[in-house]
């Protein structure tokens, strides 16, 4: 469970890569998985003018307590799922943050000492389980497990309801995809 009975709980995250890999789904995610936690949320979207292979990101923030700016500059965690992205956003964690990245396309060198770095092969436990296009929930996994931005039960069952409804001969995949990420974040 994420800090809901805390007296203030607030975390904010930036997921960011390429147009395509599924950031601004994984972001939704996490801000439905926070509402039907009862927490406040905000979702802001961002990309380039390319549909795939431009940049992509999105800022959520889950709180228990309302929201008064939308607009994150310093996450308590970061997903990169490209160099580029890596690159522009590896300082924006906060200190005792984390930084999720996709070892696949990331190659991160010198990581700040106050930030925990995970390292994700999502690309390649994605195409594991049958297709690229499922690295977002595996990162989403894993990205549950070490941030507590919200809490695995709510998330995973987000993850039925709405990838079920979207695209229900996926759904397996996706779940499987969750799980593989959350194990890889433990290791």
């Amino acid at each position: 469970m994420t800090g809901q009975t805390d007296k203030k709980f607030k975390r904010s995250l930036i997921a960011a890569g390429f147009g395509g890999q599924g950031l601004l789904v994984l972001g939704q995610l996490v801000a439905y998985a926070g509402m039907a936690e009862g927490l406040y949320v905000s979702w802001i979207p961002s990309y380039g003018p390319e549909m795939r292979g431009g940049t992509a990101n999105c800022c959520v923030i889950v709180s228990n307590n309302e929201i008064g700016a939308p607009v994150v500059e310093s996450a308590d965690a970061i997903i990169a799922m490209n160099q580029p992205s890596f690159d522009k956003f590896k300082n924006s964690v906060r200190p005792d943050g984390v930084l999720l990245y996709d070892s696949d396309l990331v190659k991160p060198g010198e990581v700040r000492p106050d930030i925990k770095a995970v390292a994700v092969p999502a690309n390649r436990i994605a195409t594991e389980i049958g297709s690229n296009r499922v690295a977002n929930i595996v990162m989403l996994g894993a990205l549950v497990k070490v941030s507590g931005i919200v809490g695995d039960e709510s998330c995973l069952e987000t993850v039925k309801e709405k990838m079920g409804a979207r695209k229900p001969e996926f759904l397996t995949m996706n779940l499987a995809a969750y799980e593989k990420g959350k194990a890889a974040a433990q290791e």
